[in-house]
């Protein structure tokens, strides 16, 4: 594709998004746009589907809905609230130990910048990336396998890694679209961009798709 016709490609997609179809997180930062709420929902939602993942965080956001509540909360008890997602007992000692620094370095506050956040044992990247675009609504990429592999089908980057993916976005990526970016990229790629065999023959930006690697398809 060339590279002008990104806009056309966001533009498609975003209105092609409803609310059924809007990833989890992103629904989460529609309804209440609290960058704590957002961590914490990114942190459960690593390898959970999204009905797990919204069903867990409302579960636990009934027990404590700050980072002082939630180191009141023993890890066993967030272990119980949040099951069945992924990793659930490894995820609960995370909270609990990603709590502990909110409040010793940052005064309970979340931070804002990507710098802060990745210092922050057990945030890595993709997470930070997204609490800045969607719990505090500013200019940052998030950059997941839906997102790295769908910009590369579509021949926008030539990347190997979801990191180096969130770098050439960086460069070329219009920055009005950093934030909507991640949530319409996931939804596309689970209802019709999948990993394998794509949706092609509906899909709505396939006269702009270099189909980068698409050996099968339907």
């Amino acid at each position: 594709m060339q590279d002008s016709q990104i806009n056309d490609v966001v533009e498609i997609l975003q209105k092609e998004l409803t609310a059924e179809a809007m990833p989890v997180v992103s629904s989460l930062a529609d309804a209440r746009r609290d960058p704590f709420v957002i961590l914490i929902s990114t942190l459960l939602s690593l390898r959970t589907k999204d009905e797990v993942t919204a069903a867990a965080t409302e579960r636990l956001l009934r027990l404590a809905a700050t980072p002082q509540e939630m180191l009141q909360v023993p890890p066993s008890k967030i272990a119980a609230a949040i099951y069945p997602v992924g990793f659930y007992n490894v995820k609960a000692n995370t909270i609990h130990r990603v709590c502990r620094e909110l409040i010793e370095r940052f005064s309970s506050k979340v931070p804002d910048n990507l710098d802060d956040l990745v210092s922050i044992k057990g945030v890595g990247r993709k997470t930070a990336n997204l609490v800045i675009a969607l719990g505090y609504g500013k200019e940052a990429i998030c950059v997941d396998t839906h997102v790295h592999r769908i910009s590369n089908r579509l021949g926008y980057v030539k990347t190997k890694t979801p990191e180096k993916t969130e770098y050439a976005l960086r460069e070329k990526l219009p920055r009005r679209h950093w934030i909507i970016y991640n949530t319409i990229m996931v939804s596309f790629g689970r209802r019709t961009c999948k990993p394998v065999s794509p949706l092609c023959s509906r899909c709505p930006v396939f006269k702009y798709c270099d189909r980068v690697g698409v050996k099968a398809s339907r």
